[in-house]
């Protein structure tokens, strides 16, 4: 397995750990991994664990792609906008353990799992693309929609603020709270529970019950690659 995500197989159990030594940047090479492991949990778990490193859940897209340029821009925003929606149409029950910061995509990341617990002091939560002078793709509009409290919405994405980890409880960037000592066994206890469901039933319920959301960001996905495909054209989009 690639070295940017540990992949761990304990009963049933997938825990795929992103760390690549800093802030956990979604670029090329993580998002490949991510979905490498992806792959592999689906074929010989039953519960997927997605975990940072301490201090971090993952800060977003590289910025430094964006800086370079060229079509490695276009791929990684593609890429990481159909990880998210492969989290959210995933068979099988994924755990999001936010050890730190969620930022920018990884904010959008955690919202696109099933289960998310974080720790209840020292990260941010923030989907902070407006104050980079960058617009939100469609579909992850779409994830946040599904999983942030209405009250919150527009504070989260137009405005861009920042939330502590209550605040963040509050308005669903998480289910749960827990001391970062307690993140493990808060997690254990969630994958016991979990690996007790009929993994069929499981897998149909979360497609039939997502059906909609998963119709809403195929066509978000289809607009935000023609307007980025416009983009490196050097045209304009409505």
């Amino acid at each position: 397995m690639n070295t940017l995500v540990r992949y761990d197989l304990n009963n049933g159990v997938a825990t795929l750990r992103m760390d690549d030594g800093k802030a956990n940047v979604m670029n090329i090479a993580m998002l490949a991994a991510l979905n490498g492991a992806l792959d592999r949990a689906e074929q010989e778990a039953k519960v997927v664990v997605l975990s940072g490193r301490d201090g971090s859940f993952s800060g977003g897209f590289d910025l430094g792609v964006f800086k370079r340029g060229g079509p490695d821009v276009q791929t990684m925003l593609e890429e990481g906008m159909r990880l998210c929606a492969r989290l959210v149409d995933y068979p099988l029950p994924v755990i999001a353990a936010c050890t730190g910061h969620a930022v920018a995509l990884g904010a959008i990341l955690l919202l696109s799992c099933d289960l998310r617990v974080g720790v209840d002091v020292g990260a941010r939560f923030q989907i902070n693309e407006v104050r980079l002078g960058m617009v939100l793709p469609r579909l992850t509009v779409e994830v946040c929609l599904r999983k942030l409290a209405p009250a919150q919405m527009h504070t989260a994405t137009t405005l861009g603020m920042p939330f502590t980890p209550a605040s963040a409880l509050l308005a669903g960037f998480v289910d749960e709270l827990v001391p970062a000592y307690a993140m493990q066994e808060a997690v254990q206890r969630h994958c016991a529970d979990l690996l007790a469901l009929d993994s069929k039933s499981f897998a149909m319920n979360k497609h039939r019950i997502n059906a909609q959301v998963m119709e809403a960001m195929a066509v978000a996905m289809k607009a935000d690659m023609a307007e980025w495909n416009a983009a490196h054209m050097g045209m304009e989009v409505a």
